[in-house]
């Protein structure tokens, strides 16, 4: 249950998940959605990159400018961080009402739900209350973002607040994700961190493959229904047990 790699790797396996026949119509929204916010981010950031790269540097004083070599590469990876975790949200919260069916979908592909078919589809138009949870994960996720953002614009602490960041990130993503399966089994989200609080280091390697995985040009078309997926087959391996392990 902590094996970091096992947690990395089940992104990659929900991406095989989702091209089951009994999966796959359940995918098409999220998938579709997914496209919209990924084509308009991408187009967005190619735009303002550069302006947020040197707006960055221009905290740094003169006499450590030799630093901007070292500092660069981080704050730039920092930001690609920030924009692909910030498409993440967006379009799981846009994709909300879908992205609860899909999950139950892939358990019942899975063996590990006995829902039917009829069952998903009272859930799509049902799960509208998935937007509030969105509401709640953001806010959890602002929170504890903002005082990390503030740290990358100070010389010297932001090359510690790009790891911290980068860790961070893991977590939320794995949160994000995580909750749809869990969501469906009742869990309310203050128990849904501390399931994943018991397999910590598998849920960072979760979270670490989803954002690997946002970087693969032309994969990440499929994030949110992959991470989705890899989230449910991740709840039915391990979370779903985790109290009696």
């Amino acid at each position: 249950m902590t094996n970091p790699l096992k947690g990395f790797f089940y992104i990659f396996t929900g991406l095989t998940l989702i091209f089951r026949a009994d999966v796959r119509r359940y995918a098409f929204w999220p998938f579709i959605i997914n496209v919209v916010v990924v084509v308009l981010l991408v187009w967005y950031a190619v735009e303002q990159f550069d302006v947020w790269l040197a707006w960055l540097l221009s905290f740094l004083p003169g006499w450590l400018d030799w630093l901007r070599y070292i500092l660069s590469p981080l704050l730039a990876l920092s930001i690609l961080l920030l924009l692909f975790f910030s498409f993440s949200m967006i379009a799981s919260l846009v994709s909300a009402p879908f992205n609860g069916p899909l999950s139950l979908a892939v358990e019942r592909s899975l063996g590990a739900s006995k829902a039917t078919e009829e069952d998903t589809d009272t859930l799509v138009r049902s799960s509208i209350k998935a937007v509030a949870s969105e509401l709640s994960k953001i806010s959890y996720f602002l929170i504890r973002a903002i005082p990390i953002w503030i740290m990358l614009i100070i010389p010297g602490v932001n090359v510690i607040a790009s790891f911290v960041w980068l860790i961070f990130s893991a977590w939320v993503l794995c949160i994000e994700f995580a909750d749809y399966p869990m969501a469906n089994h009742g869990l309310e989200f203050k128990a849904q961190r501390q399931r994943l609080q018991q397999a910590r280091f598998q849920s960072l390697g979760f979270g670490f493959g989803v954002n690997v995985f946002a970087m693969i040009p032309v994969l990440n078309f499929l994030l949110v229904p992959a991470a989705i997926a890899g989230a449910s087959k991740m709840w039915v391996d391990n979370l779903s047990n985790s109290k009696k392990q």
